[in-house]
């Protein structure tokens, strides 16, 4: 592996360490680290150790069988590059595994801003009156965005939801069930109130929140995720110009490296457009589904 290319993946993996640890109590088993959320909110993962050997078999299988006494998803997360035997490990022990390709910004190739048709792109504000309802309504687009079958979404790793073939804002609005609790809601704040993680959303005036993405920072490295459209609204260019506001708004913060990870190899494609390059693989895995 070349020295620059070394420098890029050191940095990914002191990323993907840091990023939960705030909000996470850390349980070592083996070469794996498990991140256990504190309070609601996403569920974490297990991962390799920084400098440990590639994790065993044997790490896995406790690292599931503690999640499963936690109630937590059996995940796992990784890049290929740079644990690459873990790959075959975790097939023979049963995982699934994504090949997420993982693509990093060019600056000078990122796409200029262009208005999106009938639509505005913004910032949630957790000191808006309306966050709370701002942010039931991002939920409820990406998890009906992560059902559809446009692509597998990594996200699908940590909840399975219902495909609604074609949801729009009325399916949307009637996901009143997967409305944030008040702590729910109290967590986002404070996590937004830090200035590492932001949410953009893309708005329009008859049909409300219709695309939403994330952009969450460590330092000067800072990953886009979640990036989703309501199967209603595809097909607009919502998800190329939200990723593209997330990226601008991350370099003018500063941000040195900007990543992100595709669901599969078309939606990459898709993210090339804006402005950034494969370098690698991140691998996501959960436990094979059983067979029907």
């Amino acid at each position: 592996m070349a020295r620059a290319d070394s420098d890029l993946f050191d940095r990914l993996e002191q990323f993907y360490d840091a990023l939960p640890r705030p909000w996470a109590r850390i349980e070592e088993i083996g070469s794996l680290v498990l991140f256990v959320r504190e309070g609601e909110g996403w569920p974490y993962y297990a991962r390799p150790r920084l400098g440990s050997p590639t994790p065993s078999a044997a790490d896995l299988t406790e690292a599931r069988r503690r999640q499963r006494e936690l109630g937590l998803p059996e995940a796992f997360e990784w890049v290929h590059e740079t644990t690459p035997d873990l790959l075959a490990v975790a097939r023979s022990a049963g995982l699934e595994v994504l090949l997420a390709p993982l693509l990093t910004l060019d600056p000078q190739a990122l796409v200029p801003d262009l208005p999106v048709p009938g639509a505005t792109i913004r910032l949630l504000d957790p000191a808006s009156t309306g966050f709370a309802a701002d942010l039931a309504a991002s939920r409820a687009v990406a998890r009906l965005a992560f059902a559809a079958p446009a692509y597998r979404s990594p996200l699908e790793i940590a909840e399975k939801t219902l495909v609604i073939e074609g949801a729009g804002p009325s399916e949307r609005d009637a996901a009143a069930d997967l409305a944030p609790s008040d702590e729910a809601v109290r967590q986002a704040r404070a996590l937004l109130a830090t200035g590492d993680y932001r949410t953009a959303v893309v708005a329009s005036p008859e049909d409300g929140i219709v695309a939403t993405g994330t952009s969450q920072r460590v330092g000067d490295v800072a990953e886009i995720a979640g990036v989703a459209t309501l199967p209603s609204a595809r097909g607009r260019g919502y998800a190329s110009q939200l990723t593209a506001t997330l990226a601008r708004d991350l370099l003018h913060r500063g941000a040195g490296l900007i990543f992100l990870a595709a669901g599969d190899d078309d939606v990459a494609r898709l993210y090339t457009r804006v402005g950034f390059r494969r370098v690698g693989t991140a691998c996501i895995a959960e436990p094979a589904a059983a067979p029907l």
